[in-house]
């Protein structure tokens, strides 16, 4: 897979969580969401609970709450969108603070809020704790097609190839005293944007040849073998296996 790729969103740290094999801890986080998703809406204390063991996760990983919460505003869309349904639904109606709200959009805003929250809680957590070469490598280890690994792994890669190149064309341009100030300059931006992905297909190009000179014939050679003992396996299956407990006494009380 290449060297390392660290990604904005990882702690480095040596917790019994970081030293987990990336296709457990993937598991894991899978079967977590699934269940979560799975859980009855009525069922308020369960949410509750779930971001209890979420928040236990993330103590033993050592990620600071700030650091998971601030990460947590990439759902604000959702949010507003999850704010408006109890205006705009239709059915029974409540009053609350004077105004008038569907019983049925108050109940699909909580689903929306909490199910989404905790799922984007529990990825947050996964890409604190796994660095990007591993998850791929994971992925890659729970069989997915390698063709989809292949092209993630190039989209990760060349998006720092097409980062650094747009950064150059940038300090090229200020170094000729260029600012964009005002739709007058929309030009010049649209002609750096035909610039650079001219540039990056035929880099694009260039790479693909090298890799075929080299002996790419469609797969890529596994160089880590990422294997996992049932002792780590049943570590990661604490999150999942507790949360359906959990899921299962949603449904039954």
């Amino acid at each position: 897979m290449g060297a390392g790729h660290a990604h904005k969103l990882y702690r480095h740290g040596h917790t019994p969580v970081h030293d987990l094999p990336p296709h457990c801890k993937l598991a894991a986080t899978f079967g977590f969401v699934v269940v979560v998703v799975s859980t009855p809406r009525e069922a308020v204390w369960a949410f509750g609970l779930y971001a209890v063991l979420i928040a236990a996760a993330a103590a033993v990983a050592r990620i600071p709450a700030g650091f998971l919460l601030r990460r947590l505003l990439i759902e604000v869309p959702f949010v507003a969108f999850a704010v408006l349904m109890p205006f705009v639904a239709e059915g029974e109606r409540v009053e609350v603070l004077g105004m008038s709200l569907s019983v049925s959009g108050l109940w699909g805003a909580w689903n929306v809020l909490a199910k989404g929250t905790l799922g984007v809680a529990a990825s947050v957590l996964l890409a604190s704790t796994t660095e990007l070469r591993a998850l791929l490598l994971g992925l890659q280890r729970l069989k997915l097609p390698p063709l989809l690994v292949q092209i993630a792994s190039f989209m990760i890669r060349y998006g720092d190839v097409i980062s650094d190149e747009l950064r150059r064309m940038s300090i090229a341009r200020r170094s000729r005293g260029f600012e964009a100030r005002g739709i007058r300059h929309w030009g010049v931006l649209a002609k750096t944007a035909g610039a650079l992905f001219i540039r990056s297909y035929e880099r694009g190009e260039r790479v693909y040849l090298a890799m075929v000179s080299r002996g790419y014939a469609g797969s890529m050679p596994v160089i880590d073998e990422v294997v996992a003992t049932r002792t780590q396996w049943a570590y990661a299956a604490v999150l999942p296996v507790t949360a359906l407990a959990v899921c299962l006494m949603g449904w039954t009380l």
